[in-house]
């Protein structure tokens, strides 16, 4: 026995080792802090690394004060799944610093050890915005009447409003423009109700996707800083000439503020003191005025606009008779890519062409859309001879110096020698939209009259057991099939079960998602999936809608069904941390980890006690 658990031992140290080394041949070594920060407040600088580290050395940080650190933490994990083992190291350094200059600064890469080696982390520009311009004594006012006017249910539009930024308003149609839906706040916004958009009538509309845009950031606007978030964000191509209006656009968010009631002790002020109220902000409209393209526009305008370039080049310029030849045109630059039109090609009589080979490499940026369209042509020569394919056309309106280009790709001379399998004869016009190529020529062959072999008359399957098992087994299958989706037809029928049955294998799902986040260090997506998890186990396993779920419902009825008062406080517990910590500064990895194990506890806690 003793010799087996020393075997498992040392399998165990070297599967460790060796995961330690495949981790280190992918050691990610990176640094974090807020891209805009207001003077004279504390802010953290995160450095964070995969691997077991040391020597930690930073870059000049004499721009900013050192209040603290770096504070070091760490975590590891090792699990074995399936017989594959795999382990992880996070360790993170933190500083805590202030600026006390508005500007925009750097932070230079810093550098650590791992394994003798040295690895260098990315830089940051840190931007830091004036504070806000009022004194001790109006914030002590501004505090007054944000009590009184959130004690009554009510949040002002100097705390909260929404502004609409278009890139310019005057330009030619089919000149892109990013319209931009920002947030501004001073009061903590817990959610994003509804979003009615304007119909955008006259434009073509690319969307980004809104998820990547939502990052709070700081912005100093009429001397007070705002908390800023993009609700929306989408490039505009504006079709027609004239005068185009953007409607205002609508948004129902939901903000935290402070109810009127009496504060009986500080946990009373913590954890009672605070309610969601709805508010609807509205986006003012904007004014677009669009210009006409220039007259007199080239036969191989198609309504391109931007900036562009064009290349071509071909496979071959002699070739047999039947051979395949490619002509490969590109365009590349910025503007509306997606409306470029495949230049025309005459090619000669006698030429069996096929449909172009079309691949585009597009990216879409805040400036507009720009990347690479590659448009392969491929035709095959029929008859012996020299041919010339003429140069291809194709034009745009270039918005730098608003005038028509057009581009052209110079004429190729292709020399066709006589083919192998012969020539077919001459014809007037071109083959089109063929899908395969033939080979003709070589179209009939004879008939083999050799090696023939004679098979066996075959016997009759049916009337034998195989056939007979063929038959049965087929039945009976279905009729398995059809009482166990019966018995699951009236299971599901039951809504309310159904969800009581699934919520705590949905929830753990989603903390699964939450872990993931948890790992990689996203605070705010970690603490707003923990909250959603929560959220629709309670709402699945207490058959109440989503829409009306409430703290003070989740008391109710946990307490009907006999839930100890310990269990539901864990559960409001976990509620509250979830909503506060997205918005606390100093949250780390170890409080998202306990808040992570807390809520898997309460969930297994209330499987055993509650009755379904």
């Amino acid at each position: 026995m003793k010799i087996d658990i020393k075997f498992r031992l040392l399998i165990l140290s070297l599967l460790l080792t060796s995961s330690g080394v495949l981790l280190a041949n992918d050691v990610k070594f990176t640094a974090s802090a807020p891209s805009t920060v207001i003077a004279d407040k504390p802010f953290q600088l995160v450095y964070s690394v995969n691997a077991s580290a040391k020597d930690l050395t930073v870059g000049d940080l004499s721009n900013f004060e050192v209040l603290a650190g770096p504070f070091r933490s760490q975590s590891s994990s090792y699990q074995i799944i399936n017989g594959k083992s795999s382990s992880s190291v996070n360790l993170s350094f933190t500083y805590t610093l202030q600026a006390g200059k508005t500007g925009t600064y750097t932070i230079p890469p810093a550098t650590i050890v791992v394994d003798g080696q040295k690895y260098t982390s990315n830089g940051l520009s840190v931007k830091v915005l004036p504070p806000d311009e009022s004194s001790n004594a109006s914030t002590r006012n501004q505090g007054n009447e944000q009590a009184k006017s959130a004690s009554s249910q009510t949040v002002s539009n100097d705390k909260i409003f929404i502004r609409t930024n278009v890139s310019k308003t005057n330009m030619y149609e089919q000149e892109p423009i990013l319209i931009t839906y920002k947030l501004y706040m001073l009061v903590d916004v817990v959610g994003l109700n509804e979003i009615k958009l304007p119909d955008f009538n006259g434009f073509m509309k690319h969307e980004f996707d809104q998820n990547q845009n939502r990052q709070l950031s700081y912005e100093n606007f009429n001397g007070k800083n705002y908390g800023t978030i993009v609700l929306y964000q989408a490039l505009l191509y504006p079709q027609r000439s004239g005068e185009i209006m953007i409607d205002k656009a609508v948004f129902d968010v939901k903000v935290r503020v402070q109810n009127q009631t009496r504060v009986r002790s500080i946990f009373d002020d913590f954890f009672e003191s605070y309610a969601n109220v709805d508010k609807t902000l509205t986006a003012p409209g904007s004014k677009i005025l669009v210009k006409p393209l220039p007259g007199s526009k080239p036969a191989s305008f198609s309504g391109t606009v931007g900036n562009l370039t064009m290349n071509s080049s071909i496979s071959s310029e002699n070739v047999k008779a039947n051979e395949a030849i490619t002509l490969k045109i590109m365009i590349s630059g910025s503007g509306n890519m997606k409306m470029i039109k495949n230049p025309e090609i005459k090619f000669p009589d006698g030429f069996e062409t096929y449909d172009p080979k079309v691949a585009n490499n597009f990216k879409t940026t805040a400036s507009g859309v720009s990347g690479t369209k590659i448009i392969e042509y491929m035709f095959i020569p029929r008859h012996s001879g020299e041919y010339e394919i003429p140069e291809a056309e194709f034009s745009y309106f270039d918005i730098t110096t608003h005038t028509y280009k057009t581009l052209k790709t110079p004429t190729y001379k292709i020399k066709v020698a006589k083919g192998e399998g012969g020539e077919s004869p001459v014809v007037s016009g071109s083959y089109v939209s063929k899908e395969d190529v033939k080979q003709l020529g070589k179209d009939i062959r004879y008939i083999e009259t050799d090696h023939f072999s004679i098979a066996p008359e075959s016997k009759p399957v049916f009337g034998t057991l195989l056939s007979w098992l063929i038959f049965i087994i087929p039945l009976l299958i279905s009729i398995v099939l059809f009482f166990v989706l019966k018995k699951q037809t009236i299971e599901n029928a039951d809504v309310i079960s159904v969800k009581n049955r699934k919520a705590n294998k949905l929830a753990r799902k989603r903390l699964a998602q939450a872990q993931r986040l948890l790992n990689d260090g996203k605070k705010d997506q970690f603490y707003e999936e923990v909250l959603k998890a929560v959220w629709t186990y309670l709402s699945d396993k207490l058959a109440i809608p989503a829409a009306s779920l409430t703290k003070e419902k989740v008391e109710n009825e946990l307490a009907n069904r006999n839930v100890s008062a310990e269990l539901t406080a864990e559960f409001i517990s976990i509620l509250n941390t979830c909503e506060f910590a997205r918005y606390a500064p100093n949250t780390g990895q170890q409080e998202m980890g306990n808040l992570y194990a807390e809520a898997i506890e309460a969930i297994s806690k209330l499987e055993n006690q509650i009755k379904k």
